[in-house]
């Protein structure tokens, strides 16, 4: 944890120089810590810890004479800390906002809208909700099964244990070493990855030159390109907010219009955010991802909280979306209170599928 090797004097005076950071977009100086934090220390003591906080990359100057502006490592270790600590339970009053504005029992996609809405107007950020991933979870595992002549049986198993099945007529008569092989190198290249990702790859490796001289190789991506077709579809998305964005950009300029650009094309495109998500949410609970933590070079001055919540079998999610300057504190209790609360209406019968 990136707060490890921090004192408790160290931590204490970097969460409030986020917090100050977080409410007011100028950098701090240490004699407002001083004045405001309650640390019961010498202005010399703040600012030599400041010193130590900028020399480890947690904070920085803007300016010689500016005050101290926090990094994403700053914030990370902000993030862990808020994290660490027991958040005080608002699922009740989370659950309370959904079932008043959708009513129970209502349909799963109409609830999804409702809960990017709740989450965008209480974090003001955009908000988004996932549902339950199912044909296009993230690929575990393929297995061929001889059945008669060129005829297999394949056997296709996502992530959170969906399975799918069909028959496929393959064109050739293979043994069950060959299919053996041919699956044995699908698992090993792709497992982990979106089915719409996996599509993709093998479309690409089909093409290489490499292929045509490689039988097992061919054979293998040949026999996925039959497997997958058909199975799953694009992942929903629901997705509110998109205008605070705007609205955060003018007043404050915390976010670039470059990055600005990125979001609004993610939100137009949403397959990419929902790459993003399967990429992130690796199992059940709350995920936070800061700026440069992001795989995508383009949305380093973007924050993302995210929580899973889960049907009882599958796992679906929902967060918020902000500049890196968000208050955290505010948007970890909300998502986290939503996702709590989105799975207690599920698992209660509360919403349904359509």
């Amino acid at each position: 944890m990136a707060t490890s090797r921090l004192s408790d004097r160290s931590r204490r005076i970097l969460a409030a120089l986020v917090g100050e950071y977080v409410e007011t977009g100028e950098p701090v100086a240490s004699a407002t810590l001083v004045k405001r934090g309650g640390f019961g220390l010498s202005s010399a003591t703040v600012r030599n810890v400041l010193a130590s906080l900028e020399e480890q990359g947690y904070v920085y100057q803007p300016h010689t004479s500016a005050g101290r502006v926090p990094t994403d490592l700053g914030y990370r270790c902000y993030v862990d800390m808020l994290l660490e600590m027991k958040r005080p339970g608002r699922a009740a009053s989370v659950e309370a906002q959904l079932l008043a504005k959708t009513g129970a029992p209502t349909l799963m996609d109409e609830a999804l809208t409702t809960v990017s809405h709740v989450l965008s107007e209480a974090s003001h950020h955009v908000g988004f909700a996932v549902p339950p991933q199912s044909e296009d979870a993230a690929f575990q595992r393929i297995e061929f099964v001889p059945i008669t002549g060129t005829k297999v049986l394949v056997v296709v198993v996502m992530r959170g244990g969906h399975v799918s099945n069909k028959v496929v007529d393959i064109g050739e008569a293979l043994d069950t070493t060959e299919l053996s092989q041919a699956a044995n190198y699908l698992n090993a290249e792709f497992a982990g990855r979106s089915l719409g990702d996996v599509r993709a790859s093998v479309a690409l490796r089909l093409a290489e030159e490499r292929t045509l001289y490689d039988a097992l190789l061919s054979r293998a991506l040949r026999l996925a390109t039959s497997s997958f077709e058909g199975l799953g579809g694009p992942q929903a998305l629901f997705i509110e907010g998109a205008a605070s964005l705007v609205e955060e950009n003018e007043e404050g300029g915390r976010v670039s219009l470059g990055t600005l650009r990125t979001l609004l094309l993610m939100i137009e495109e949403k397959h990419r955010l929902v790459r993003l998500l399967t990429e992130y949410m690796e199992g059940p609970g709350l995920t936070v991802i800061i700026g440069t933590e992001h795989t995508a070079p383009d949305l380093r001055e973007v924050s993302l909280v995210a929580s899973t919540y889960s049907d009882g079998d599958r796992l679906g999610a929902i967060g918020v979306i902000g500049p890196t300057r968000m208050k955290y504190s505010r948007a970890i209790s909300i998502v986290d209170s939503a996702g709590r609360a989105v799975t207690r209406l599920l698992q209660q019968g509360g919403w349904h599928h359509s």
